[in-house]
């Protein structure tokens, strides 16, 4: 597959560089010549200068050739428009990252379908939702939903005191029967472990596990981690990741709301759209200020202004003040690892967030979902098996599967099964599947009927 990537930065970085793994051949356009040069030296892909707006270069990246364009420029307006040049030109598919939700409302004079856009995406949206997941799950470092919810992967750090360190994962589940989950990866240090029966747990193992929703706040108290419910939310920063945040969170029962705009007028608006937020006005840099608002008394903060470094001095003191549970947004991925390692519950970026989406679509039409995790070198596909495929009807302990492959779970007729190596993968049924990089194609072929 040919693709075309309109975007040098963090985004299209990351979506190139995993397409180029792939073996697709990819063309990345920027306008920055130091920016291409820097992609060029780290991925084996072609570059272009020049604006994706320009059909001059997007003929020079060959566009009438490509199969797929990814517009994910910082502006809006050049992302759709290479999207509806793309279209005209006869590209079969085009996606495009935009901010703005206009496109996305019912109401909408123009929808993203009759500018030639297959794929529209809202970072912000993205993002609100992650953070949101991560609050009601107080012990976690991740939270991914699959197979529609009912079956949740979560990341969580092993303290120094867990009660479980040392233990293998094969006496973890006996000690844990009758409930049904599986370690579908291990972070250790710079490592992604797909791990086996015999793998012990070991201090600061950032480890995943994959289980039914109902379950989790049980295996979070085996690892050591409180699952008490998080009432009183302090979200610092009404952008609109912010304010998404705190309208999702204050339609809930029970919860307690402060959200800190330093915009006067901004912080009236919010005031006057969010009926169970108390919207205040004022410096989020002003420590005092967070302090009197009861800082310390908040079970729960949230820091999404768009000053990263605001966000990662305001949650660290928020954790000094005793705060259970922070989340900063970062808007340089690279500082996405070194946040919990400096002591913050959570991290979350947009950029990633839009790779994630990107990813998802770009699977094709048996993968339903992609995800990723930063630090963890592996993709997690929920992948519906074709009929007369490879993988179907034969036990997984039969397969062989290559190493980089493991199987979580099934979602059949509507149970969720977590897997062992017994189960048999019937047509129909959809797998969660932890893969590494390099063995993303033989997990579609094992799927597929082609």
């Amino acid at each position: 597959m040919r693709v075309v990537i309109i975007g040098a930065g963090e985004v299209g970085f990351d979506v190139a560089r995993t397409l180029s793994l792939e073996q697709h051949d990819v063309v990345v356009v920027d306008t920055d010549p130091a920016v291409l040069e820097q992609v060029a030296q780290r991925l084996d892909v072609l570059t272009v200068q020049g604006s994706g707006t320009s059909i001059h270069t997007l003929e020079a990246a060959g566009i009438r050739e490509a199969d797929m364009l990814i517009a994910v420029t910082a502006i809006d307006e050049v992302n759709l428009i290479a999207c509806m040049i793309a279209d005209r030109l006869g590209v079969p598919t085009t996606v495009a990252r935009v901010r703005s939700d206009v496109l996305g409302r019912a109401e909408s004079v123009l929808q993203a379908s009759e500018l030639g856009i297959d794929l529209l995406i809202h970072p912000e949206e993205s993002t609100a939702a992650e953070i949101v997941r991560l609050i009601r799950r107080a012990g976690a470092t991740d939270v991914l939903n699959f197979c529609d919810g009912r079956l949740q992967l979560v990341g969580m750090r092993l303290d120094p005191g867990a009660p479980v360190l040392g233990r293998s994962l094969r006496e973890l589940a006996a000690e844990l029967s009758p409930l049904r989950f599986r370690v579908m990866a291990i972070s250790r240090g710079f490592r992604t472990i797909l791990p086996h029966g015999d793998e012990r747990l070991q201090r600061n193992d950032q480890i995943f596990v994959l289980a039914r929703p109902d379950e989790i706040p049980v295996i979070a108290r085996a690892m050591g981690k409180l699952e008490a419910p998080i009432q009183r939310i302090m979200i610092l920063g009404g952008t609109k990741v912010g304010a998404q945040v705190a309208r999702q969170l204050g339609d809930e029962k029970n919860r307690q709301i402060k959200l800190i705009e330093p915009d006067r007028e901004q912080a009236e608006q919010l005031a006057e759209e969010l009926e169970h937020v108390l919207v205040l006005h004022g410096d989020v840099t002003d420590i005092d200020l967070l302090v009197s608002e009861g800082l310390g008394e908040m079970d729960a903060f949230v820091a999404v202004t768009d000053d990263e470094e605001s966000n990662l001095v305001t949650c660290l003191m928020a954790k000094h003040l005793g705060v259970r549970k922070t989340v900063a947004l970062l808007s340089k991925t690279a500082y996405v690892p070194i946040s919990q390692a400096i002591g913050l519950d959570a991290a979350v970026s947009q950029k990633l967030a839009v790779s994630r989406e990107i990813l998802r679509f770009l699977r094709g039409r048996h993968v339903l979902s992609v995800a990723t995790v930063y630090g963890l070198n592996a993709e997690i596909l929920e992948i519906e098996a074709k009929p007369r495929a490879p993988i179907v009807r034969r036990p997984l302990k039969a397969l062989k599967l290559p190493r980089g492959v493991l199987i979580g779970a099934l979602l059949r007729n509507g149970q969720v099964e977590i897997a062992t190596g017994d189960t048999q993968i019937q047509e129909g049924d959809r797998a969660i599947v932890f893969v590494t990089p390099d063995q993303l194609a033989e997990v579609e072929r094992l799927f597929d009927n082609r």
